[in-house]
């Protein structure tokens, strides 16, 4: 058997939940605001067909993986409607940070369940190839794929849940022509994402992503992953 099969396998497990999680809070928390267009949508399922967006939830992950890159992507954004908010504003910001913050707990609960499991690790439990596989491979990509889809998130380009984020602390007087740049957010978000790092040599995101989740990940697990 290849030697990235087993990456490979692990990587999927790891990227559905993470996607599936972040996308069903974000209607969650649309839902707790007052709005029914998530749940009636039938975005609050945890079925992943629910989420797929063929180029960010297969062909963007699957690219990285094959190039043994940090492993993010999005998936299809949950419908929301912010006039059923008391506050639009208020409530884009608490819909748009319900994703990361679903990742972030995701992250922590990997990185507590090694810690949990690091006397058996230290013991003769690696010597159980499952157990090797779960514990050196999985629960590290776990770990890592959800910080890597909460940190790509933060950034403020539209699709992303930055952008959310980045709109409320925007002076109200821009908001116009913010909106409008967000016509052509998939084209942009194209440029940064593929066509930079093409023309630079270099890729930005991947740095990005390196320099704060790959840091966090070895800040909170029991050996350096990151």
């Amino acid at each position: 058997m290849s030697a990235n099969i087993p990456y490979i396998i692990c990587s999927i497990l790891s990227f559905l939940p993470a996607i599936v999680c972040h996308e069903v809070m974000h209607g969650f928390a649309a839902h707790k605001l007052g709005d029914p267009t998530a749940k009636d949508a039938g975005r609050l399922s945890l079925n992943p067909v629910k989420h797929i967006d063929p180029f960010g939830t297969v062909i963007l992950p699957a690219m990285l993986i094959l190039a043994n890159g940090p492993v993010f992507g999005y998936a299809k954004p949950v419908p929301y409607n912010p006039r059923y908010f008391k506050d639009p504003r208020k409530g884009d910001l608490i819909v748009g940070l319900a994703g990361p913050a679903a990742n972030l707990v995701l992250a922590l609960l990997g990185a507590g369940l090694a810690w949990a499991l690091w006397p058996v690790a230290q013991g003769s439990g690696l010597d159980n190839d499952l157990f090797l596989y779960f514990y050196a491979l999985f629960l590290p990509l776990f770990t890592l794929i959800n910080l890597y889809l909460m940190f790509f998130n933060l950034l403020p380009i539209p699709p992303l849940d930055g952008s959310s984020i980045f709109a409320f602390i925007l002076p109200e007087r821009f908001l116009p022509g913010y909106y409008k740049i967000q016509q052509y957010s998939f084209p942009i978000f194209l440029v940064i994402v593929i066509g930079l790092p093409y023309l630079l040599g270099v890729n930005p995101v991947s740095l990005y992503l390196r320099a704060t989740a790959g840091n966090i990940a070895n800040l909170v697990f029991p050996f350096a992953i990151g």
